[in-house]
């Protein structure tokens, strides 16, 4: 893919407010046994962000993301709002925002392992140092499909893919899908939390679709839309794919993601769904 997509724009937007927060729950829901865990980011960008750098600043995403939801948070934001105090003490708005290898590495525990990659070099470079005096973290210079096949299944056998592609490329569902079904017979036993935008529906109507007739089983969706789906030029909302969903997840998730469409000032047609696209 082209390597000039750079989240520094768009971080703490209302897309990274629903992907964090569940990424959050997840491994929150990881460490409560015991067992060790790995957990492999894909698309991993540089890792944390600094909201009143120039580019943030550039879009604004952020205020109509992160800062609508620091004020009364929902309780299932808790894992995830406490990186952010973490990372900004004594700050009531926060400046450093954590891309999801920061809210990894601060969510998992020493005998955790971590597996970073990121396709762009500047980007990779600054990954590689941001982690460098972590032992759990490894981090590759890789695209995040090749790492798929390069790094699963993991070590320990328990844990967490996230994927988290730019939609970049037209085909960029397809890639998905198609990562996804390699990555699962490698590791069918791993969490799998897959990010994409809603502009229009067509192209997720399809992507759902492959993913039902792929033979994975629990595939649970999660969606939240701001407007209607029917302009392909904007991101009109988000939604994540939850593979092997932990237990209660769908029940969480929709109290959240109904509360983060009043939070963030959805239009009439705003909604989120949350539904089992595939059962057990």
């Amino acid at each position: 893919r082209a390597v000039n997509y750079r989240h520094a724009y768009h971080a703490g937007n209302f897309a990274d407010v629903v992907k964090h927060a569940t990424l959050a729950l997840v491994l929150d829901h990881l460490r409560a046994k015991d067992k060790p865990i790995a957990v492999l980011d894909t698309h991993a960008g540089i890792g944390r962000y600094d909201l009143q750098a120039i580019e943030a600043e550039k879009t604004g995403e952020y205020r109509d993301g992160i800062l609508r939801v620091i004020d009364r948070p929902h309780p299932a934001l808790a894992p995830y709002l406490g990186v952010v105090a973490d990372m900004n003490p004594g700050r009531p708005t926060p400046r450093l925002y954590p891309g999801s290898p920061e809210l990894i590495v601060r969510l998992t525990r020493p005998a955790d392992r971590i597996h970073l990659a990121e396709l762009h070099p500047e980007d990779a470079a600054m990954l590689a140092a941001a982690y460098r005096g972590d032992p759990r973290v490894s981090v590759v210079h890789q695209d995040g499909y090749i790492a798929l096949k390069a790094l699963l299944p993991p070590e320990p056998r328990r844990g967490l893919v996230l994927i988290d592609p730019p939609f970049e490329v037209t085909n960029e569902f397809e890639r998905l899908a198609r990562g996804l079904r390699h990555a699962h017979r490698r590791f069918a036993t791993g969490i799998y939390v897959l990010w994409y935008p809603i502009k229009d529906r067509p192209p997720v109507a399809a992507f759902h679709k492959d993913l039902a007739e792929s033979g994975i089983r629990r595939v649970l969706t999660a969606e939240l839309l701001l407007r209607p789906d029917n302009d392909p030029e904007r991101l009109n909302g988000c939604g994540l794919v939850v593979v092997n969903p932990p237990w209660q997840l769908d029940a969480t998730l929709e109290d959240l993601y109904g509360w983060l469409r009043d939070r963030f000032g959805a239009s009439k047609s705003g909604r989120a769904t949350v539904r089992m696209l595939v059962p057990e």
